[in-house]
């Protein structure tokens, strides 16, 4: 079948021929109690959060923080956009197949997806709330920022208007998106917006984020994680890393002839 964008999927949603994580394959073993150290790894689009959810995915003492409550018709779970009793079960199957054996669940989002499930489901919701922010005492998020606005903009614009979101869907050519000034700043706003809108919650639930740079991550994975794991209260056991898709990352070329023109005014 072929989704929204025009790609081929299987029943499930996922892209055909595409490892995108959320197969079974990657599963942890079953965790059949409530992860005692979940926390959500929050961003926006295009922050390069699927490169750093696999970086701690893959020592395997960090949870697989994935987009489990992403039901939007082109995401991952989007068979399920239209059951609720669908996404109750692909979340509660996340919690026990996605909890590391060190009992750390990750939980990566963006504000729009939690609005959305607020419009569909709330029920699942609250449950999704109350797992991850248990306790405002130990309640724990990662906030995942770019430093280039600039780029993060142009990239989230051209995602937009081309629909193409990862590299894979880049092979067998492409069309290149038209410039767009008008794009670009529309995606400057809609980061700004919902940047602001994690500041509130974080506000709202006195949670201290773990703040990253994605520039600074790409520059030292190592000391990143160590400080994940410092922030959680684990121990990063050489010996637990498990093995995660690898990211490929998008071609440039097309990013860096908009910042030209963009730059140039």
């Amino acid at each position: 079948m072929l989704d929204r964008a025009g790609r081929s999927t299987d029943a499930r949603g996922m892209l055909l021929g595409v490892e995108t994580g959320y197969e079974a394959e990657f599963d942890f073993p079953p965790h059949l109690t409530p992860p005692p150290r979940p926390y959500l790894l929050a961003s926006v689009p295009r922050s390069g959060s699927t490169y750093v959810s696999h970086l701690i995915w893959q020592t395997g003492c960090l949870g697989a923080p994935l987009e489990y409550c992403n039901f939007e018709p082109t995401g991952p779970y989007g068979h399920a956009s239209q059951s609720v009793v669908e996404q109750q079960r692909l979340w509660r199957a996340a919690l026990s197949r996605r909890t590391s054996p060190n009992g750390v669940f990750g939980l990566k989002g963006f504000p729009a997806q939690f609005e959305a499930l607020e419009q569909a489901n709330p029920g699942l919701l609250a449950e999704v709330m109350r797992t991850v922010f248990s306790s405002r005492a130990q309640a724990r998020v990662v906030l995942l920022h770019r430093r280039d606005r600039t780029a993060h903009a142009i990239s989230y614009a051209r995602a937009i208007l081309s629909g193409i979101w990862r590299a894979e869907q880049e092979r067998g050519g492409r069309i290149e998106p038209e410039y767009s000034r008008v794009a670009i700043e529309r995606a400057e706003r809609l980061i700004e917006s919902q940047e602001a809108a994690w500041k509130a919650m974080l506000t709202d639930l006195e949670v201290t984020p773990l703040e990253l740079w994605y520039e600074e991550v790409l520059a030292s994975p190592a000391a990143t994680l160590d400080a994940v794991a410092g922030y959680l209260g684990v121990e990063i056991d050489p010996a637990a890393a498990v093995k995660v898709p690898p990211i490929e990352r998008q071609s440039q070329q097309g990013a860096r002839a908009w910042a030209r023109r963009y730059t140039a005014g």
